[in-house]
């Protein structure tokens, strides 16, 4: 039996639920990839983005009896994902301020001969980004999420997501140099 079948079977025993049922195996057979390449993109190591995104899960497990809106919980999941990603970055830039400078892991052979040389460069340009404006771009340009949705995952208005999205890409054409 795979681990993620294991992870599948154990979401679905447990306590009967109190309001609406809040399949969240369901959630995590649908979605877990996709939220373990969101956290790699924000976190830049593998191990790291499958904790968060396990993390994520089993909290959202414990509390789904407490989800006030059941077709919510794929948002309530995701923001937990990012909430992850950037106690994991603080974490980092904590240790790494007292020792060494942080510089991102290196990508493997087999993923830098898959991956073509401007895409390193514009993950790159991406991860150079304020935090806000990185997430922005992700959640819309690789998740391909709504305005109204990147403002729910994110927890901050529509407009701000808007405006938030429009710096990102300029400061991302900026540094990539294709700006005029």
């Amino acid at each position: 039996m795979r681990l993620c079948d294991v992870e599948v079977e154990l979401l679905t025993h447990g306590e009967p639920l109190t309001r609406q049922h809040v399949d969240v195996a369901a959630i995590f057979a649908e979605h877990q990839l996709g939220l373990v390449r969101l956290a790699l993109l924000m976190l830049g190591d593998r191990a790291s983005a499958e904790d968060v995104v396990q993390e994520a899960f089993t909290r959202t497990h414990a509390s789904r009896g407490r989800l006030r809106d059941p077709d919510k919980a794929l948002a309530y999941v995701r923001s937990a994902v990012l909430n992850g990603c950037r106690s994991v970055l603080r974490r980092r830039a904590t240790v790494f301020r007292r020792a060494l400078p942080y510089d991102p892991p290196v990508w493997s052979a087999e993923s830098a001969a898959l991956v073509g040389e401007e895409r390193r460069e514009v993950l790159l340009a991406l991860q150079r980004l304020p935090r806000r404006q990185r997430e922005a771009l992700t959640l819309r340009y690789y998740l391909d999420l709504s305005d109204p949705e990147i403002a729910e995952t994110m927890g901050i208005s529509g407009g701000t997501a808007r405006s938030t999205i429009a710096r990102g890409l300029a400061a991302l054409a900026k540094q990539l140099g294709e700006g005029s």
